[in-house]
């Protein structure tokens, strides 16, 4: 995924606190402040807080920036690209040592940074004395706080977005919006003494249910064949596959479906419909409105990517992240434990794999684990840079995921963004080969040691696809194919395919590999170079089809390069079109041709499934302020952008280009469209989330939700009535409607039930919106549940801080944060009222 690229000027205030060696005294403490924000200029100031100088040579610094970096010529430091975002910052000549007390300023020009998350991070120092061991440095300002840029533009932006929002006494209570729903009078009270009566087939959804209810009531209620009194009904009557009807009235509950997911999906309704405090506290009845539901999904295919690779993510966050989809009916977990920087599953017969491919720390060889990347550090096992699930870990969560009617679809990336499995079977390969075991060490190799060829990967790695002309690769695709067939097996958890990914192969890519030379003399079916990637995914597709499964992959698995007007350019390949290949395509960006991709491909005969960056990365920072974390090379995607994604036309609901402005009213002309008969190839949606930015639990919770309820709403639901409305005017003013509803229900239900579900998630609170005018300061929310709070000293707002609740007129220096009812903060907004 292509970063387009802006110089921007970086100054690095840096200071870091670390003991070094006993007979030096060396401490230095990092922190970095922002100097400007357009073009983003920071400052990093080394300052030496110990008793002893910083020597003059003998040591250099390590960090990690996923931008790429030009040197500034700075006279007394170098930079150096290492691989991958690893960069070095060394001592010249003319750097004269640092005495105690002093200070020194470095300049560093990055590329196109915009926001807190671009900031170089992950610190530390190398003596040349102890080579292999690294001393992490400490930032002792994390959160930028005293770098916040006055940002009024923004600020009122978010103010007029909230005016538009008006808070419905009644919002809607069951999202993803049912097909059919209509409310009644009265309520079912729910207690201990209610029973669950269910049909035998629907036994295990019935023990679930009964599981959640003693959450909530300290008591499981008990599951039975028959009983009479206050009843939950489980039963079936033939309605069509995964339909369910849902009817609440004051004498009992009743679900009705043909099927165990019908009837599940029935239940999470139901759960939905509870009052949204009914997970804070064990209480001893709760009251359920009466309700008729009829309901169904729009498309079978509703997924969540969520990436382990780049930062680790414990089994327990996944097993929390695989209840919040099946409370809003997402029902395919994309599972994309492999990268470059990381390869996260125990696979037997192996072990490098994970001996290797899991850990990062401190080399520059990567023969034990992999170098640092996304500030991860220089010791191994400490950070979310390292980490992997073992074979019972991967089971439980497949086990877990089946009970929940969730499919786990795995990645093995290739050939590209597969650093991490070429290290490791460089590593098998040594170390057999030590011992005399040629046979062996050469059986899963997956680079040519002879290829000269030169390329560099969009993360800058120089060493990261996999030699597609080795006989060796494809004993490595089937060994990991093979062992996840068993692990499914174990688990009783359905396979129907795995994901061999495919995007991102840099040009250059095999040009001087001796292995490929053979290969192209040999093979004469294979035209260059570039005929290889059909080879390889056609012999993908041929090892996974003799095992009854079907390939996926990004949208490059169905594309091959053309020479045209003198440059070589990927387009669909209406060869393998039949092949039954599914592909997620990401690629709808502006400017690149590729608008129309998942259209094209989908006419031509793909299945498809809508994976556009532009509307359902999650990882994409939800605006333009500097202080909201998240990438912004796909745009800028909050809720309303999956919200208002159009499956079938996304053209036109378009809003914003990459830079959050206004789009070109003729940005889609001459594109093609969705032919009515191709739209069956549309099989679903899928929200991303990759984890560049996302070290923690609470971060990824944070980027999670609630976007990803709105990917739900998009691909569960049937198109709205602003879909189909022709009239543009008449088309906005429903929009606007269904928008005020839905968000109400966001705000109302869903996040105060978050803040509770499974323990509680780490959502995002929407920012406040300031607009200074006439002379006053005005400030407001996106819902009546969340309060603002404001500070005039430069301090960071908390509840304790001073309430907005009325227009402000004194002049100062404001800084405006959101707070809801855990009193947990928004991103901080600054205005000055001159």
């Amino acid at each position: 995924m292509n970063y387009k690229i802006r110089l921007i000027q970086l100054c690095l205030l840096l200071s870091f606190s670390i003991a070094c060696c006993s007979a030096q005294d060396v401490r230095l403490t990092y922190k970095i402040q922002l100097k400007a924000a357009s073009p983003m200029r920071t400052a990093v100031l080394i300052t030496n807080s110990g008793k002893e100088s910083l020597p003059a040579k003998g040591w250099n610094i390590y960090f990690n920036s996923f931008k790429r970096l030009v040197d500034e010529k700075n006279p007394d430091f170098t930079i150096t690209s290492i691989h991958g975002g690893l960069y070095r910052l060394s001592p010249t000549e003319s750097f004269a040592s640092l005495p105690s007390g002093a200070s020194r300023e470095i300049k560093i020009t990055a590329e196109d940074s915009r926001n807190i998350s671009d900031m170089p991070l992950g610190f530390y120092i190398v003596w040349d004395k102890n080579p292999e061991k690294g001393y992490s440095l400490t930032n002792t300002d994390p959160g930028y706080i005293s770098a916040i840029p006055s940002e009024p533009e923004f600020a009122a932006k978010i103010f007029s977005q909230n005016t538009q929002l008006k808070d419905l006494p009644a919002p809607q209570k069951i999202l993803p919006t049912p097909v059919k729903y209509e409310e009644k009078s009265g309520v079912f009270r729910l207690d201990f003494s209610a029973k669950i009566v269910t049909d035998a087939s629907f036994s295990k959804e019935a023990n679930l249910l009964a599981a959640d209810l003693e959450k909530l009531l300290g008591r499981k209620p008990a599951v039975l064949p028959k009983s009479t009194g206050k009843v939950i009904i489980l039963q079936k009557a033939h309605l069509p596959e995964n339909t369910y009807q849902l009817s609440v009235n004051s004498d009992k509950i009743t679900i009705t479906a043909s099927t165990a997911t019908g009837i599940f999906y029935g239940m999470q309704s139901l759960k939905v419909l509870m009052p949204p405090k009914s997970w804070a506290v064990k209480q001893s009845f709760i009251n359920i409105p009466a309700v008729e539901v009829t309901d169904s999904p729009r498309f079978e295919h509703r997924a969540l990517l969520v990436d382990v690779a780049r930062n680790f993510i414990k089994k327990e966050e996944i097993l929390k992240t695989l209840e919040v989809m099946a409370l809003y009916k997402m029902n395919v977990l994309h599972f994309h434990f492999s990268d470059d920087e990381g390869w996260r599953l125990e696979i037997p017969g192996l072990p490098e794999l994970t001996q290797v491919g899991s850990q990062r720390g401190h080399t520059l060889t990567s023969e034990k684990y992999l170098p640092p990347t996304y500030g991860s550090g220089p010791q191994t096992g400490v950070s979310s840079g390292s980490g992997f699930y073992t074979r019972n870990d991967f089971t439980e969560i497949l086990r877990f995921a089946k009970q929940r009617h969730i499919q786990v679809i795995p990645e093995i990336e290739s050939p590209g963004h597969a650093r991490a499995a070429i290290m490791s079977m460089e590593a098998r390969y040594k170390n057999l080969s030590a011992k005399g075991e040629k046979q062996a060490a050469e059986k899963y190799r997956l680079a040519d040691p002879q290829d000269q060829s030169t390329y560099r990967s969009v993360q800058m790695w120089r060493d990261n696809v996999v030699n597609v002309a080795l006989p060796s690769v494809y004993n490595f695709m089937k060994k990991i194919t093979d062992e996840l067939v068993l692990m499914y097996k174990e688990a009783d958890a359905p396979l129907t395919t795995i994901h061999f990914g495919g995007d991102e192969v840099p040009a250059g890519v095999w040009e001087k590999s001796p292995a490929v030379n053979e290969l192209l003399a040999k093979d004469k079916s294979i035209e260059n170079v570039d005929g290889l990637w059909k080879y390889y995914f056609s012999k993908v597709h041929e090892m996974l089809k003799s095992r009854n499964l079907y390939m996926s992959g990004w949208e490059e698995i169905g594309m091959k390069k053309v020479l045209k007007n003198g440059k070589k350019r990927m387009i669909e390949d209406s060869t393998v079109a039949d092949r039954n290949y599914h592909a997620d395509v990401w690629n709808n960006l502006l400017g690149t041709g590729a608008e129309d991709l998942a259209y094209r491909m989908a006419n031509m005969g793909y299945k498809i499934i809508l994976s556009n960056v532009t509307n359902n990365y999650l990882d994409m920072a939800a605006n333009k302020s500097f202080h909201e974390p998240g990438m912004f090379w796909g745009g800028y995607v909050d809720i309303d952008k999956p919200y208002y994604f159009i499956p079938y036309n996304y053209y036109k609901n378009s809003k914003e280009n990459l830079d959050g402005d206004p789009i070109a009213a003729n940005a889609y002309a001459g594109k093609q469209q969705l032919s009515v008969a191709a739209r069956k190839n549309i099989t679903g949606l899928q929200a991303a989330l990759w984890s560049e930015t996302i070290a923690t639990p609470e971060r990824f919770e944070f980027m999670l939700l609630p976007k990803v309820i709105s990917v739900a709403e998009r691909s569960w639901a049937k198109d709205p009535e602003w879909v189909s409305e022709l009239d543009t005017t008449q088309s906005k003013v429903l929009y606007q409607k269904a928008w005020n509803a839905y968000v109400a229900t966001l705000n109302q239900r869903e996040m105060p039930r978050l803040d509770s579900y499974s323990g509680g998630f780490n959502y995002r609170i929407p920012t406040p919106g300031v607009l200074i005018k006439d002379g006053k300061i005005f400030a407001n929310n996106q819902s009546k549940n969340l309060k603002t709070h404001y500070t005039t000293d430069g301090s960071e707002p908390t509840v304790k801080s001073a309430l907005y609740s009325q227009p402000l007129t004194s002049k100062g220096n404001y800084l405006f944060r959101t707070f809801n009812e855990k009193a947990r903060g928004s991103q901080t907004i600054r205005v000055v009222f001159e």
